[in-house]
């Protein structure tokens, strides 16, 4: 496996312990960024198992995506002893991660308030829907805030608002709530004190429109949904061409467009004054882009791709998520890893995960621990809190953990 795990230099975050009571997608994905760099992370799960194992449909690869490099322990947080063991082990950590209702958490002194005053140097992260504010209470969920924070008007045609196409939100909550550790850990590193560190759904899906909102603020217009927008570039879409097959093609510039037209033998488009300048080409789009799909209709896909690539002008196949597991792109840069599969009917098999997509001294991050079965290192983690085997089968046989 090319990554960092597989030679001798540490991981930049060894030797950190997080501790996280995560479900979803939200909380372990700051988990498993912590984790691919290499921090201890110990995913807390209920007695039975974090209810994504187990999910269907949209929800199926949940688990194993976001939960690779981690430890599992089951605990009942509802029985005094479970309880007691959680706050032991949160007590061991550098980072407590978790994304419960506000509330949650206090129940069991398992919140910033009560584990700070145990551990100073403690850094919380909570992932909520809303930052503290009048929503806050509100139960949210990716769809929700996409709703109501403007990118599902964004992304839609207009009347027919329409979620991303994946868990945007939630994926990059989670990211923003690991940069704040980071930087929580290095001030930490001066000050000697750890914080509590939030991250929100809302806030984060208007951080992703604010581009927009910034565009209304600058120019006094509405940005128009991205299917229905005013394109600032003329070839700037998909075209339907050979066998009915799609792909997207690109000029964003005067320069691209001479080349585009001598790549494609359109020689009067290049010579036509009505479309000499950029501007010139959007105000003339409607009457270009029917020319060009009528002429590029005949053309396979791979045909154009080559003509295109050869000249280093933009252009994409239209993909399916399935398809990318034989990317050829993806297989040679070691950007897919294999795990084994926790759950489901297909435990214990091989499957392929995307890998993060930076380096670190020229290397990818790469999975040390498959994604974990239910309380695989439910004993292994109690021993090292100091239970004796006598009292961990105490602990196993009233319920308490599994």
């Amino acid at each position: 496996m090319n990554s960092l795990s597989s030679g001798t230099r540490p991981l930049p975050l060894a030797g950190l312990r997080v501790v996280e009571f995560t479900h979803m997608v939200m909380g372990p994905t700051c988990g498993m960024v912590l984790a691919d760099m290499g921090a201890e992370v110990i995913k807390v799960e209920p007695i039975d198992g974090d209810r994504t194992r187990h999910l269907l449909g949209a929800g199926a690869g949940f688990f194993p995506m976001f939960n690779r490099n981690k430890k599992s322990i089951a605990i009942d947080l509802h029985k005094p002893e479970g309880a007691e063991v959680a706050r032991k082990l949160a007590a061991t950590a550098d980072v407590v991660a978790e994304n419960f209702k506000p509330g949650t958490m206090g129940k069991y002194g398992l919140d910033y308030a009560a584990l700070s005053q145990v551990n100073p140097r403690l850094i919380y992260v909570a992932h909520k829907g809303f930052l503290p504010g009048p929503y806050e209470h509100r139960t949210a969920l990716d769809e929700v805030v996409q709703m109501m924070g403007g990118l599902a008007y964004m992304t839609g045609r207009p009347g027919d608002p329409l979620r991303a196409g994946t868990s945007v939100n939630d994926i990059m909550g989670g990211m923003f709530g690991a940069i704040g550790a980071l930087g929580a850990l290095i001030q930490r590193g001066i000050t000697g004190r750890g914080q509590e560190v939030q991250s929100a759904l809302f806030e984060n899906n208007v951080f992703l429109v604010g581009q927009h909102m910034l565009q209304y603020a600058v120019t006094g217009q509405p940005a128009a949904p991205m299917p229905a927008r005013i394109s600032p570039w003329a070839v700037y879409d998909v075209f339907t061409v050979k066998d009915g097959e799609q792909i997207f093609l690109a000029a964003v510039s005067d320069a691209q467009w001479v080349t585009f037209c001598d790549a494609l033998g359109f020689s009067d488009l290049k010579a036509n004054p009505q479309f000499a300048t950029n501007n010139d080409r959007v105000r003339g789009r409607a009457t270009l882009l029917p020319l060009l799909r009528e002429r590029l209709a005949s053309r396979s896909a791979a045909e154009l791709a080559a003509l295109l690539e050869a000249r280093e002008l933009p252009f994409a196949p239209i993909r399916k998520p399935e398809e990318l597991f034989d990317d050829e792109h993806l297989l040679a840069t070691g950007g897919l890893a294999d795990i084994t599969l926790p759950d489901g009917e297909r435990a214990g098999q091989t499957a392929q995960t995307t890998l993060f997509p930076f380096t670190m001294d020229g290397q990818r991050l790469g999975v040390r621990l498959h994604p974990p079965t239910k309380g695989e290192h439910t004993a292994e983690l109690l021993a090292g809190l100091g239970y004796n085997a006598q009292a961990i089968e105490a602990l196993q046989a009233s319920h308490a953990v599994a």
